[in-house]
């Protein structure tokens, strides 16, 4: 299994970025996907996570009404759209796949994990 991320990189306070996290190795439309970011120091958080049919999602509180999780089951491909960025968002951001019913946002849920894509947000 793969979770290949991209789209991070270097950003001002309110500009954005759209990440996309590419699967390969799994039955993509079976799992439930979702992204986490870890900043320096910290524990790995919560972000964003969306159900198999892509028809609900949640978000960490922090990001609501500026991120945006959408998923194409047709090309296996998870997208987080970030608006507004704050420099407290910058982190290294991962997707994550499972087919687990645990809570949906605890890291511990989730089997299958990306190598991270970096974003660094510029006050």
């Amino acid at each position: 299994v793969q979770l290949q991320a991209s789209g991070g990189g270097l950003v001002q306070a309110g500009g954005s970025l759209r990440l996309s996290c590419a699967a390969s190795g799994l039955r993509f439309s079976a799992n439930r996907m979702g992204w986490f970011r870890q900043a320096p120091g910290k524990e790995r958080e919560f972000v964003a996570t969306i159900t198999r049919s892509g028809v609900s999602t949640a978000y960490a509180d922090s990001v609501n009404g500026r991120f945006t999780i959408s998923r194409d089951n047709d090309k296996n491909t998870v997208y987080l759209q970030m608006n507004s960025l704050k420099p407290e968002d910058t982190a290294l951001y991962y997707c994550a796949a499972t087919t687990s019913l645990g809570l949906h946002t605890k890291a511990a849920t989730y089997v299958y994990w990306g190598q991270g894509t970096q974003v660094t947000v510029s006050s």
